[in-house]
C-alpha cells in the first residue's frame, strides 16, 4: 500500500480522524478488538505505525477513544426513546428496550463497550466518562421514580446497577448464543423489561 506523504500543518485532527474510523472498520470486518493490530489500523490509513503512536499512546488508549465516540451514539439511542417520556417508571421501560435494541443493531460496538473488558485509563476520572454519565442518569430516575411512590423505598445506585445488569445480561446473551432457541426477540425484550421493573413497583 502506497504511503501517505507527511500531513502538513493543521492536517493532524483529520488524521486522527480517519485513524479512529479505520479502527472502526477493522473492528467490525474482524468481529474482535484483540484481532486488530496497530499496524493493520496504520496499513488501512497508509501511514506507518509511528504515526500512530504520535496521536495515541498505544492501542488500548485508540480503542478507550474510539469506545467514548460509540457511547455518545448509545446515550443519542437512550435521550432518542426518553424524551417526551415525564415519568420515571415509564422512562426506564423505554431505556431498557433502547439499550437491547442497540446491542442488537450495533453487536461489535456492544462488545468493545461492553464485553471487551478494557480499563479505564488511570488518568481518567470515572466521573469524565460517558458511560458512567449513562448510568447516572438512569439512577437518577430510579430516585425518580422512588420520591414519587412509584417504587419501593429501594437504594437507588444498587437498584440501578441491578437493573442495568439485567438488560445487559439478555443483551450479551442474545449477540452470542445463536444456537438457543430463542422467542420472538420482541416478546422476549418486552417480558424481560416488564419482569425487571415490575418487582420495583409500589
Amino acid at each position: 500500500m502506497a504511503r501517505r506523504t507527511r500531513a502538513r500543518r493543521g492536517e493532524g485532527d483529520k488524521l486522527r480522524q480517519e485513524i479512529l474510523e479505520a479502527a472502526h472498520a477493522l473492528l467490525v470486518e474482524t468481529g474482535s478488538q484483540d484481532a486488530v493490530s496497530i499496524r493493520a489500523i496504520a496499513d488501512r490509513v497508509g501511514v506507518t505505525p509511528p504515526a500512530l503512536y504520535m496521536h495515541f499512546p498505544d492501542k488500548d488508549q485508540l480503542f478507550f477513544e474510539l469506545c467514548e465516540s460509540y457511547f455518545q451514539n448509545f446515550a443519542g439511542a437512550l435521550e432518542d426513546a426518553t424524551r417526551s417520556v415525564d415519568d420515571p417508571v415509564e422512562s426506564l421501560k423505554r431505556a431498557g428496550e433502547a439499550y437491547i435494541r442497540f446491542a442488537l443493531e450495533n453487536p461489535e460496538h456492544y462488545r468493545v463497550l461492553f464485553m471487551s473488558g478494557g480499563g479505564t485509563p488511570p488518568d481518567r476520572e470515572l466521573t469524565e466518562l460517558a458511560g458512567f454519565r449513562c448510568f447516572m442518569a438512569l439512577v437518577e430516575q430510579v430516585q425518580k421514580a422512588v420520591d414519587l411512590g412509584k417504587f419501593r423505598p429501594v437504594e437507588a445506585f444498587p437498584t440501578g446497577v441491578v437493573l442495568w445488569a439485567s438488560v445487559h445480561g439478555l443483551a450479551s446473551l442474545l449477540i452470542t448464543d445463536d444456537h438457543f432457541p430463542w422467542p420472538a426477540v420482541e416478546t422476549l425484550i418486552r417480558n424481560q423489561i416488564e419482569t425487571t421493573i415490575g418487582g420495583l413497583l409500589a
